[in-house]
């Protein structure tokens, strides 16, 4: 997303204008339209081979020899990028403040000051392995991961180059050659990273720079041949193929959508297509594109592309919160209004301003402005951290409170008696909306625990971990996906009146049952289906007092869709069941929860007094249940099914507060304070299977 470099052979080209105006068009129209560009994510594939060329090109004309040249280089990039994203930044942190609801403050605040140091994209990677961070409302902020990928570039790039150079020049060679065979070798490596990782970790894949690197090289590659070879293709060559570079690009934005496994070899399409057309130049002749592309707006939106690449996400995000509602189509029209405005002005007060020679000089000058400008981000963004912490530890203060009371409305207790239970104040609600987001079981929490106790994909490697009374000689194994770990406060609330200890087996997203499970990567099913087969082992060698097992169906059996999954799943389920039933485990399986599908935590929040919108209804949030079937089918009274949802939801609607209990912490899963209420109503479930002498 860079502008080109200022040099003969870098003169600005329209046709690489006309091409940033194509990308950042994709990316504004998929952002605020999604289903009429499906694939416009791949906008951002266009602008890396763009900067790769051009950033490329520069530097083999200028090949660094030394430290001095990369600093000049890194000089360069710090004035024509740092100024308006840290702007940006600034802007966001401050507009987030204001409009946003205060649960959302710490991920924004935390995403701010890593796009201020150029990694966010590595935070962007392990929040979206992390499942049930990846199910946090969309960062004003996260569009900056494409940035932190390029500037991790620039900063490693110019080196190699330097080596690769140098290297020649060890070896009596001319530089070009060397460094067009070393770029090669890191496509490849990159190209080939991006494909395995694409199949066995999609979500990290899309954000990590190693499945990225070779985009930019793609360009880089291409500079160096443009060098090597100079001199236009003849237009008869030229136009087909820029073309068909257009093409492959639109092929793209039009047939991709977000399930295609990408980056990976899928990314190859947008990304040769757009070398195509960098390498045609195709400037002349009537059907060629260059007249297009050469339009005035195009060229206009092409020149001011990085600055509206940067405004037009925040705008995206924000204008929900600021106006109560999902985007209409006035507040798209207006969005793009203000964003092309903001971008103008971006491009001429602080963009061209920055890049002025003048701003180079003494060399220390733009790195020291810049750490500057740096630290105001992270230091505006650690204050926002520090005021959310401060009501944090103020919030769980009053709710360790409210827990050691004996209140018959606190939480679930007060379904035993609605008619006697009021609606709590919204200022009185326990956990505070801004921590309820934090209100997990302890096996998800890493702090309490020193590890985090779930498998996770692609490996599913089995974890196990202890709680509760954890020298009992009753043992209770917590089995199942997350909306088991759920269960987890319930239990140890449990054991607090009669001991015994709890081991957990928990994978997220895989369920408990013997199944193919469509998970994102093919690899992640077939690792899904051997932590089940290893933990039904692992549990008839433990040989518990009991298992507590339950279950969130949230992908679909392989081969079929939701409905057709339903009796899959419960196949899968028996099978389990009656491998357990074999060895003489008992068993309770829990129906799951009800699943809002929205974030609770931050729906209450921007509700406030009106937190009942909030609400829905059991038909709705209410999930099938085919391990119902599954117990009915083994016919073991040792194997039993428990539906708790009467202690969840009313007998119609599904509250997202019961007894000034937030019961989410996010879209499904049950908030730890919530949980640990319904300690005695899993107790009674759990009674008729556990050893003698245990009091529920």
């Amino acid at each position: 997303m860079t502008t080109t470099p200022s040099s003969p052979t870098c003169a600005v080209r329209a046709d690489i204008q006309g091409l940033r105006a194509i990308a950042v068009s994709l990316v504004l129209v998929y952002h605020l339209a999604p289903k009429s560009v499906t694939g416009g994510f791949a906008g951002v594939d266009v602008f890396f081979v763009i900067s790769g060329f051009l950033i490329t090109l520069h530097l083999l004309e200028h090949i660094p020899t030394g430290p001095r040249d990369l600093v000049k280089f890194w000089s360069r990039r710090v004035r024509r990028l740092l100024p308006a994203s840290l702007l940006v930044l600034s802007a966001i942190l401050i507009a987030s403040r204001l409009v946003a609801p205060d649960t959302q403050w710490a991920d924004t605040a935390r995403q701010a000051r890593a796009a201020a140091l150029y990694v966010v994209n590595w935070l962007l990677a392990n929040n979206a392995v992390d499942y049930l961070a990846a199910q946090n409302a969309p960062s004003p902020v996260q569009h900056f991961w494409s940035l932190s990928v390029e500037e991790q570039f620039y900063l490693v790039w110019p080196i190699l180059i330097l080596l690769l150079a140098a290297l020649a020049r060890l070896i009596g060679r001319k530089p070009l050659p060397v460094v067009l065979a070393g770029l090669t070798v890191i496509v490849g490596a990159s190209f080939a990273w991006s494909v395995h990782l694409t199949r066995t970790n999609p979500a990290a894949a899309y954000f990590v720079t190693p499945t990225r690197v070779w985009e930019l090289g793609i360009g880089g590659i291409l500079a160096a041949v443009t060098l090597l070879r100079p001199g236009q293709l003849r237009p008869a060559i030229a136009t087909p193929l820029a073309w068909l570079g257009l093409a492959a690009i639109g092929w793209t934005a039009f047939t991709y959508t977000g399930s295609t496994p990408f980056p990976g070899w899928q990314a190859a399409v947008p990304v040769l297509g757009t070398a195509a057309v960098i390498g045609a130049h195709a400037r002349a002749g009537r059907i060629a594109p260059g007249p297009l592309l050469g339009l005035p707006p195009i060229q206009w939106l092409g020149n001011i592309s990085y600055s509206v690449y940067l405004w037009h996400w925040p705008l995206v995000v924000l204008v929900p919160e600021a106006t109560g509602h999902p985007l209409t189509w006035t507040d798209r029209g207006a969005i793009v209004a203000v964003t092309l405005l903001l971008a103008t002005a971006t491009k001429a007060l602080v963009e061209d301003r920055f890049r002025n020679a003048s701003w180079g000089i003494p060399l220390p000058k733009p790195f020291a402005l810049a750490a500057v400008a740096m630290a105001v981000v992270v230091a505006g963004a650690g204050i926002q951290l520090a005021e959310v912490d401060h009501r944090v530890s103020s919030a769980r203060l009053v709710l360790a409170h409210a827990l050691a009371t004996d209140d018959p409305c606190f939480g679930a207790r007060a379904l035993d008696h609605p008619s006697k239970c009021p609606d709590v104040p919204y200022n009185d609600l326990v956990p505070d909306p801004i921590a309820a987001a934090l209100d997990r079981s302890d096996d998800y929490n890493k702090q309490a625990n020193g590890y985090d106790c779930r498998s996770y994909q692609p490996s599913y490697n089995e974890k196990r971990c202890t709680f509760g009374r954890r020298h009992s000689t009753v043992n209770v194994v917590l089995v199942g996906n997350s909306h088991a770990g759920e269960w987890l406060p319930a239990l140890q609330q449990a054991a607090k009146k009669t001991p015994f200890k709890i081991t957990t087996l928990i994978a997220n997203r895989c369920a408990f049952s013997e199944i193919r499970q469509n998970l994102p990567a093919a690899h992640d099913s077939l690792t899904c289906l051997a932590w089940v087969k290893r933990a039904v082992t692992s549990i008839i060698d433990l040989h518990p007092a009991m298992v507590v097992m339950s279950d969130r169906i949230s992908v679909t059996a392989t081969g079929y869709d939701a409905t057709g999954s339903v009796p899959v799943y419960g196949s899968g389920y028996r099978t389990v069941l009656q491998a357990l039933s074999d060895a003489g485990v008992k068993v309770l399986v829990l129906h799951d929860t009800p699943a809002p599908n929205t974030l609770i935590p931050e729906c209450i929040a921007a509700a406030g007094k009106g937190y009942h919108r909030c609400d829905g209804t059991r038909a709705r949030w209410l999930p099938p249940a085919p391990e119902e079937s599954a117990v009915r089918a083994v016919g073991d009274p040792n194997i039993r099914f428990a539906d708790l949802t009467d202690h969840i939801c009313g007998p119609v609607v599904c509250a997202a507060v019961n007894g000034g209990v937030i019961t989410y912490f996010d879209a499904s899963h049950l908030s730890a304070t919530y949980s640990t209420t319904l300690a005695p109503y899993l107790a009674a479930a759990m009674a008729p299977l556990m050893p003698a002498g245990f009091t529920p």
